[in-house]
């Protein structure tokens, strides 16, 4: 599938292994929570990247203690409808500090990118072929103020409308007049 970074297709350094795979020799790997779990100490010992994939039902907190440890942790989108991978990325990224890759995978939709790289994502795995026909397409930002705030620091909506209000009353406008 392809990866995007900063809009632009890259290569894939990573093999993502389902539970039964054999770990490659040389070879940075993504694995379940459930592989990372039962055979922490066994891919630590290959002194090569780690990645952890989590699911939609799967926190953050449970890798909390791990992170210093992993260069990638993957976060599942399973449906269009489900959100938690925003939230789990912002808690990386912004309450433990994650400095890894953070990676959306799953049902990666064109609508959805801009927020996910807002909520700290940095790559995204695409399995959408109008996705990608769409991403080719439109290179420019659709949005450039957002409702939503994130840790990005990017403008919302409401803090324009405050500013606006306060500018207003300086000016000694009232809701009145």
């Amino acid at each position: 599938m392809p990866l995007i970074k900063d809009g632009r297709q890259i290569a894939d350094k990573w093999t993502k292994l389902d539970n039964e795979a054999e770990v490659p020799a040389e070879t940075s790997v993504i694995v379940s929570l459930d592989r990372w779990n039962s055979e922490k100490e066994t891919l630590l010992d290959r002194g090569l990247e780690l990645g952890v994939l989590l699911e939609s039902n799967e926190s953050p907190e449970l890798i909390e203690d791990d992170l210093n440890k992993l260069s990638l942790v993957a976060l599942n989108f399973p449906a269009f409808g489900d959100g938690r991978a925003y939230s789990y990325a912002r808690i990386l990224k912004e309450r433990y500090g994650f400095e890894g890759e953070v990676r959306a995978v799953g049902d990666v939709l064109y609508d959805q990118i801009q927020l996910m790289q807002r909520c700290g994502f940095d790559t995204l795995e695409i399995g959408s072929d109008a996705t990608l026909r769409s991403l080719n397409r439109n290179k420019s930002a659709d949005v450039n103020v957002f409702y939503q705030p994130t840790g990005d620091g990017e403008t919302t909506v409401s803090s324009l409308r405050k500013r606006l209000i306060e500018s207003h009353k300086e000016l000694g406008y009232n809701k009145a007049s």
